[in-house]
């Protein structure tokens, strides 16, 4: 007797656990929440689950609500792997957004071919990401060569003379010191040293030093926010006085000015959404709703420069789910090329890159260069 009442009560639970599934649309989110992109991560995550709660106060996506299975990619590009498989074949999420850095994003690409499963690039820049051929891969967040070709018109008015690099040596970093080169040389901009760093470095002196030594005027840096913190405050003991200018929108400035202190001031950064003038971006009321919220619940400011990515994911994914009038991977990918609505930092809609019948999508965001001056964000006037 006891063990049909554990057999029925197994199939009971079962048939229930099915039953809210099929209530609910599941989205696999992959971002580093332990390890060296942890903040970033986080905050992309806080922000996804603001875009799920909002759709899910409307009436969620084709009537259904839409769950967000959460997982910790470690900062780890195998775990990033690992993770995305698990998310698809154990938590049979139909798409997936991640990765944050664009290793793990990377890593992740060919488990997105493997199982034929769509994927929303939030905050990944590396150029391969949209370019080696992988027709799963949607990314609203600009590659470093549109990064580039965006801050180009602004070289000139700078005064930039010649310019050294202190990257991340992975592919965000490597890849930004790439596509910077090529567009500064193309400008007449001298090119000098490339340095790199790991990503869980603490004490970068050696390459500070090296910089210090070079005739450069500028130096273009790469990297998180936790590592920038660092890097300002070890400059500023070195003596390190020149122009910096950091590229890939994760900076998150307003932490940057919290625990750098005056080591940041004059330092600028390109960045993909402006909340500090929510007045100046795309949406202004969608900016001011999704600050207030963002408050709301209790998250620091300095966030919202990250969040918003995870933001404009989930309501691109949902956007795509209602176009495809299902949750089946196959019509959410054909799906995402119909997306097109403003998202908090421009227009949301896929162009085609890459090669020929094996295209991914990229979106083209606005990219802003703000300066830190006097502990304030500004946008500075060139």
């Amino acid at each position: 007797m006891p063990s049909r009442f554990t057999v029925t009560t197994a199939i009971l639970l079962a048939l229930a656990a099915t039953g809210a599934r099929a209530d609910t649309i599941r989205i696999g989110v992959n971002e580093p929440l332990t390890g060296p992109f942890a903040a970033s991560g986080t905050y992309v995550v806080n922000g996804a689950k603001i875009a799920a709660d909002e759709i899910n106060a409307r009436g969620g996506v084709l009537g259904k609500t839409i769950e967000l299975i959460v997982e910790d990619n470690k900062s780890n590009p195998t775990e990033a792997a690992a993770v995305a498989e698990k998310l698809i074949t154990s938590d049979k999420t139909p798409v997936l957004m991640g990765a944050w850095g664009s290793s793990l994003t990377l890593a992740v690409m060919p488990k997105l071919i493997d199982y034929g499963v769509p994927m929303l690039v939030e905050t990944s820049s590396s150029g391969k990401i949209t370019t080696s051929g992988n027709p799963f891969v949607f990314r609203i967040s600009p590659p470093s060569a549109l990064e580039a070709e965006t801050f180009a018109p602004m070289v000139a008015k700078l005064g930039m003379k010649k310019a050294d690099f202190l990257v991340l040596n992975n592919d965000f970093g490597r890849g930004a010191a790439a596509d910077f080169g090529k567009m500064l040389k193309d400008k007449g901009v001298q090119v000098g040293l490339t340095e790199t760093m790991d990503q869980g470095a603490q004490d970068m002196s050696a390459q500070l030093s090296k910089l210090k030594a070079s005739d450069s005027d500028t130096i273009m840096i790469t990297s998180a926010v936790d590592q920038l913190v660092l890097l300002f405050k070890q400059m500023a003991a070195l003596g390190l006085k020149k122009r910096v200018i950091t590229t890939g929108g994760s900076q998150n400035p307003d932490q940057i000015i919290a625990q750098a202190g005056s080591a940041a001031d004059g330092t600028l950064h390109l960045t993909t959404f402006l909340p500090w003038l929510p007045e100046k971006t795309p949406d202004p009321k969608a900016t001011e709703r999704f600050i207030a919220e963002w408050k709301k619940r209790g998250f620091a400011f300095a966030g919202v420069t990250e969040s918003f990515r995870g933001y404009d994911g989930i309501r691109a994914i949902a956007h795509a789910i209602e176009k495809a009038g299902s949750a089946e991977p196959a019509a959410i990918t054909k799906a995402f090329w119909s997306v097109d609505f403003t998202g908090l930092n421009g227009p949301i809609r896929f162009a085609k890159a890459g090669p020929a019948g094996k295209e991914s999508g990229q979106s083209k965001p606005d990219v802003y260069l703000i300066e830190i001056k006097d502990g304030r964000v500004v946008v500075p006037t060139l």
